[in-house]
């Protein structure tokens, strides 16, 4: 493409002599945000955004905007999308731009004018400084030092070594396109970004001289994931390794090839001065000489219509040209727009907390008076002054007030707001997790013919199950008391009576018939009222809470009818949401009834729950001697008494409230340690990390366990599977089962032949025909020594030593049939922890995909639970209980999914299947492709499939799952029938 030569023409409007490209992929929210920055800006201006989906919106909002979906182009495929990009450029001259950063107009048009002045430099730019947007404040950093401004030797050489040694990022400088389009048409498809982040420098110089002006440049927003200059383009810089030493040799021969003002020399020369640049910018670069990041201030705006209030670090770089009032005033306008269009994912992070704060303090209650309302919209603006919803409600509510002045100023800033374009406080909160959180229950609400039908069942059943809410406030605050009554009030349940337990002064002398009875205590005293008051209630059950939480619209009503004759019902767990310490929603979607997840994590399990009153009072109420975990040890005392029958779980939260922090309560690990006595375990209760709980059950006997490996012309898996086992296994009372199924191998035979030399720990087992999978590992099983059985998968490795023992601690409980392992990638990422039925209409291996060190879903990765089945690549199962269920199923899964189907069968025989994080093997985890043996399953198992009980209803089937499905209402009609 042929340039339009207006170099010399600075006449000519500059949208005739200068673009800007803007880059963005997938990243709308900043994309809108940098358009509204440079639409004052009149050079011409081209967008190649390679986002999944074209925003279609922004034709209308600027169409002074040249916008280019290249949907083509992936995030990886940078260098096509530049190339095309350099290539649809008409101007003289040109930027590139980020959708994150803003390049200073002023600067922008200084440079092109200089370079317009200059006709042998091919590029210019100026010092830069990074920002990092958050919920309340802008933090900004010195990126840039400063370095040699001028490189105008006629030597390119010499150009070359100064500018490498001195190295500021020159892909965002005002270059002159034909340069640029030169470039990028010689250079190789496919090269790294770090090769053409270093080659585009290296023929820049070469091609052209260079100036950086002593001016402000860009204000780049901070990368707080990984470093772009000193982390990947030193990796390629400075390894020694013979692949590193050898891409550098090869990229300095291409850059030796290249036309520029080098070629004069030999290819020799130039290739090794290319070489010295490499090492001259890799010195730079870990020195820091001239990229070094250090914070310089905060800013923050915490009044409506005034400037920011910037709070300076020690340490100032008064060198640098950044501090000015005209500087400051463009920080200024910056933040205007990072604050009231919202994108970078720390701040809307951050932000998320905020606008739902704001979101209930702007929510009318019933009980609300134009003084308390008008309170509360004082402290959402408090909150973020950014908000023009809050703005805009706020001073409505001031008219006719004494404020005017304060209606003049929030009016002048509501205007200011709305000037901004797609400012959407409620659409922000709804695109959130929170926001998406709260939809999801808005739908459970019934309508209001519904609700009519509800409570005309409910009267013909005496109005239903009564509640009693037992409300703790020790700490006497009125204001989370309120927030409690309110919910309450909105909600569609009528059927309770609240008991408040607090250490402050009554606020009204009530009864124990009042709906809502006061109680006076102490913090050594509140344990033995709640008892009292229990004992003398007449609600059908019982429920404790703490002052703040907030009741769900629909949970008790769903309660009420759900429990309507539940005979044999003890104890019910119903589901929460939790705030978290930013302030956002978290779902807290419990499995059914799950006694190790509940013993693993009692914060998480063991809450909240509904005890049937005559229940709670035989058991004896609340132990005085476990205030701070006397829900958890009632709920163990009466799994001492009953087991786990007649408790259930209702998937449909309850409450809100705030999410426990993060530390050891040690009454819980007591109560659990009494409770694991009183059923005959010595046990230990450890903490693997604060809240999260791991048992050793002190079992006395040390039984022979037979390890069954699959020998099937699989020699190059069966060898390292094998020497795992033998290398990486603490626990000696165990032999190694290999059956081999009419294996053809001679080298897998001579092999096996060696192996059976070696004493009596390693059998062979050998089919005289082959055999189905299934049929293999019965026969295997019932030629098996051991007490106990593991069936371990040929491709799998053994990884952490005690694996034995883990898999016994479980496996040696009476109550437990089948105990499973976490399998894991060379990584130590997961491939399967646990199987949940019906995922993705077939199975899925839970947390696949998850990193090293990633906790779960309900810590779930981190904890013992059950779960309806677990991966036969790794599994434990008494010999006993194998038998039993029939071992294997060799009719209808004799190739795949038995060991699902044995899990099954064991849990239909009243055991529990047990997964384990304390045992962790190598392996795939992929699931069997076989469609028919996968229907089969459905089949035999289709209430299973249909709802399993270890993974929770309202949570996706799809997908990896662990997050809330979408939003559906709960079918009330069928609750009536």
């Amino acid at each position: 493409m042929q340039v339009q030569d207006k170099a010399q023409n600075t006449s000519a409007p500059l949208s005739e002599r200068f673009t800007l490209v803007v880059m963005s992929h997938n990243r709308k929210a900043f994309l809108r945000r940098t358009l509204q920055y440079y639409s004052t800006y009149p050079c011409k201006i081209l967008v190649l955004d390679s986002s999944l989906h074209a925003d279609e919106s922004l034709a209308a909002q600027f169409p002074q905007v040249d916008y280019r979906h290249l949907p083509q182009y992936t995030y990886k495929g940078l260098q096509d999308k530049l190339t095309y990009g350099v290539g649809q450029v008409t101007t003289p001259y040109m930027v590139f731009a980020a959708d994150d950063d803003f390049l200073l107009h002023g600067a922008l048009t200084e440079s092109v004018e200089f370079l317009e002045a200059n006709p042998d430099y091919g590029l210019c730019h100026g010092y830069g400084m990074m920002y990092l947007a958050r919920a309340a404040e802008v933090n900004y950093y010195r990126r840039d030092c400063r370095v040699i401004e001028d490189y105008a030797s006629d030597d390119a050489g010499e150009r070359v070594m100064a500018f490498m040694s001195h190295f500021l990022p020159p892909f965002y400088a005002v270059t002159r396109t034909d340069l640029l389009q030169q470039w990028y048409s010689l250079l190789p498809p496919g090269t790294s970004f770090e090769w053409q982040e270093i080659g585009h420098t290296f023929f820049l110089l070469a091609s052209a001289k260079a100036r950086i002006l002593p001016i402000p440049f860009a204000v780049r927003e901070v990368n707080y994931n990984a470093s772009e200059h000193n982390t990947d383009v030193l990796t390629v810089l400075t390894y020694g390794d013979a692949k590193s030493v050898a891409q550098r040799e090869a990229f300095a021969g291409f850059l030796a090839s290249l036309p520029t003002g080098l070629s004069a020399q030999g290819p020799q020369q130039v290739k090794q001065l290319a070489l010295d640049s490499f090492r001259a910018m890799a010195e730079c670069l870990l020195t820091g000489r001239s990229l070094n990041g250090k914070m310089i201030f905060r800013s923050a705006w915490v009044e409506p219509g005034a400037e920011p209030v910037r709070s300076f670090g020690p340490e100032q770089f008064v060198e640098m040209p950044f501090y000015n009032k005209p500087m400051f005033d463009l920080l200024t306008e910056f933040e205007f727009l990072m604050h009231a269009m919202p994108a970078g994912r720390l701040q809307l992070l951050e932000l998320e907390g905020v606008l739902l704060k704001q979101q209930q303090l702007m929510q009318v209650q019933p009980n609300d008076t134009d003084r308390t309302l008008r309170s509360r919209l004082w402290e959402a603006l408090s909150c973020n002054l950014f908000n023009l919803e809050v703005v805009q409600r706020l001073a409505s509510s001031l008219q006719g007030s004494e404020g005017q002045e304060d209606v003049r100023k929030l009016q002048a800033w509501a205007e200011r707001l709305a000037a901004v374009p797609f400012q959407d406080g409620p659409g922000l909160l709804e695109n959130m997790s929170s926001g998406r959180l709260l939809k999801w229950l808005e739908a459970r609400n019934p309508e209001a013919q519904q609700l009519k039908s509800i409570n005309e069942h409910l009267a013909r059943h005496n109005g239903g199950p009564s509640f009693g809410i037992l409300l703790l406030d020790l700490d006497a605050d009125m204001v989370k008391l309120q927030a409690t009554f309110d919910s309450l009030v909105n909600g569609h349940c009528r059927s309770f009576q609240v008991v408040v337990f607090t250490t402050g002064d009554l606020p009204a002398t009530t009864t124990a018939q009042d709906t809502v009875h006061f109680v006076k205590v102490s913090t050594s005293n509140y344990v033995e009222r709640i008892n009292q008051v229990a004992a003398q209630s007449s609600r059908d059950w019982l429920l404790l809470a703490r002052a703040g939480e907030r009741f769900t619209a629909s949970g008790l009503l769903r309660a009420s009818l759900e429990l309507l004759g539940a005979q044999g019902c003890r104890a019910v767990a119903m589901d929460e949401i939790h705030y978290g310490a930013d302030g956002a929603l978290k779902d807290v979607f419990r499995p059914g009834v799950n006694l190790d997840l509940l013993q693993s994590v009692p914060e998480m399990m063991a809450g909240h729950w509904l005890i049937r009153r005559d229940v709670l009072v035989a058991a004896g109420g609340y132990s005085t001697a476990f205030p701070q975990a006397m829900e958890y040890d009632l709920l163990l005392r009466l799994i001492e008494d009953g087991g786990l029958a007649g408790l259930a779980h209702l998937a449909e939260p309850l409450l809100l409230g705030q999410a426990a922090e993060a530390q050891e309560n040690t009454q819980y690990s007591q109560a659990l340690t009494r409770h694991l006595g009183n059923r005959g375990y010595r046990a230990q209760v450890s903490a693997a990390q604060p809240g999260v709980y791991q048992i050793n059950y002190g079992h006395g006997e040390r039984p022979l366990v037979s390890i069954i490996l699959r020998s099937e012309d699989n020699l190059e898996q069966l060898q390292p599977c094998l020497v795992s086992v033998l290398q990486r296994t603490r626990y000696q009372r165990y032999e190694v089962v290999i059956a081999d199924n009419h294996s053809q191998s001679e080298e897998l035979a001579s092999w096996l032949a060696s192996l059976e030399q070696k004493g009596d720990r390693i059998r062979v087992l050998r089919s005289p025909q082959r055999l189905s999978v299934a049929a293999l590992y019965n026969a295997a099983s019932q030629e098996a020594r051991g007490d106990y059985l593991v069936l371990l998968a040929a491709d799998g490795e053994v990884v952490n030593a005690d694996w034995m023992e883990s898999l016994l601690n479980q496996a040696q409980r009476p109550e437990v049939g089948v105990v499973g392992a976490r399998l894991v990638d060379a990584k130590g990422g997961t491939t399967s922890a646990g199987l949940v039925l019906g995922l993705n209409e077939h199975l899925g291996a839970a947390f696949a995909g998850e990193p090293k060190g990633a906790s779960g879903y309900l810590n779930g990765l981190l904890a013992e639970q059950n779960y309806s089945a677990v991966s036969g690549a790794c599994l434990m199962i008494r010999k006993d209980v194998y038998n039993a269920v029939g071992g294997l199923d060799e009719e209808h899964f004799a190739e795949a999914f038995a060991d699902v189907d044995l899990c099954l069968k064991v849990a239909d025989a009243g055991l529990l299947t047990v997964w384990t994080p304390q045992v962790q093997i190598l392996h795939p985890g992929l699931l069997a492709d076989d469609t028919q043996a996968a229907a089969a399953l459905r089949d035999k198992w289709q209430a299973r499939f249909e709802h399993d009980v270890a993974y929770n209803q309202n949570l996706s089937r799809t997908g990896k799952g662990f997050i809330p499905g979408a939003p559906a209402s709960v079918d009330w009609a069928q609750l009536l029938a």
